[in-house]
């Protein structure tokens, strides 16, 4: 496990006003750090994500990235700093979409170390990451329609088909909140944890992709899985099919053989976007 001491921080990209950036070992890690707003989304915070992902998604030395926020909370949603003007006045060009980028539109794969309280907004981003691990005693729900609005950044896409569409409705029609055992249970994450264990584990799980997993491989599986969605098994039999065929026309194909054979850790040589490979 690395020490978060030892965490150098990216330049020039680093320096947010509501973000902390840092990389060690090919994860990045993303903190929200608004603490004494418990991370609310606000003072720019949308804009300084979008562009901390598009900094990580760039650079070939980040393999995974672990998106966290500075305790007690992960995110506690909107700020509602403009009282009853917060979704009263949306401004011009509004979108519901939560941030430009989602994190499922990366090429390396998000988790969400989600150590804390998480509603509305927050919940959603965490639902745009690849993995999420949540924290068993810490508060979630996408709770808009109990503020008169409704769920955004794509909630009710991806929540149908994380979680079925009855748990999907509960979640969302209520508005109602929930403990970490309940979002596990109900198939928003796939480990609920002690807060205090959430953002080590997530950085166990980073570094063991950044380590032993073909970023091409990964990058296309990724991208497949999301895209799954709207695929019928035809068409996801013939991307496996197309993907495999680029993936093991590389030598990370035979890299990772080798590597298995020895005992040792992989050498790399792809990198995430490959023309080469498929979609």
């Amino acid at each position: 496990m690395p020490n978060a001491t030892a965490l150098q921080p990216m330049s020039p990209s680093s320096e947010y006003r509501t973000l902390l950036l840092a990389i060690d070992g090919g994860v990045a890690t993303i903190t929200l750090n608004r603490p004494e707003q418990r991370n609310a989304v606000g003072d720019g915070m949308r804009e300084e994500l979008v562009d901390a992902y598009r900094a990580c998604d760039r650079d070939n030395g980040v393999r995974a990235i672990v998106l966290t926020g500075a305790p007690p909370a992960f995110c506690a949603g909107a700020d509602l700093a403009a009282g009853e003007d917060t979704f009263a006045a949306p401004g011009a060009g509004f979108s519901a979409a939560g941030i430009d980028v989602p994190a499922w539109t990366l090429s390396k794969p998000v988790i969400a170390a989600v150590n804390g309280h998480a509603i509305g907004l927050g919940l959603t981003l965490a639902l745009q990451c690849d993995i999420r691990f949540f924290a068993g005693d810490a508060r979630y729900g996408v709770v808009q329609v109990r503020r008169g609005v409704v769920g955004d950044a794509y909630s009710h896409w991806v929540l149908p088909r994380l979680v079925g569409i009855a748990n999907a409705a509960e979640i969302l029609l209520t508005g109602a909140t929930f403990d970490g055992h309940r979002a596990v249970e109900l198939g928003l994450g796939s480990r609920v944890l002690d807060a205090d264990e959430v953002l080590p584990a997530a950085l166990e799980v980073a570094h063991d992709i950044a380590t032993n997993t073909a970023p091409m491989s990964v990058a296309a599986s990724k991208r497949l899985l999301w895209d799954s969605f709207d695929l019928d098994r035809a068409a996801v039999g013939r991307r496996e099919t197309e993907i495999h065929l680029a993936v093991m026309a590389h030598d990370d194909a035979k890299e990772g053989v080798r590597a298995f054979q020895a005992g040792r850790p992989p050498e790399w040589s792809g990198n995430p976007v490959d023309p080469t490979v498929p979609g």
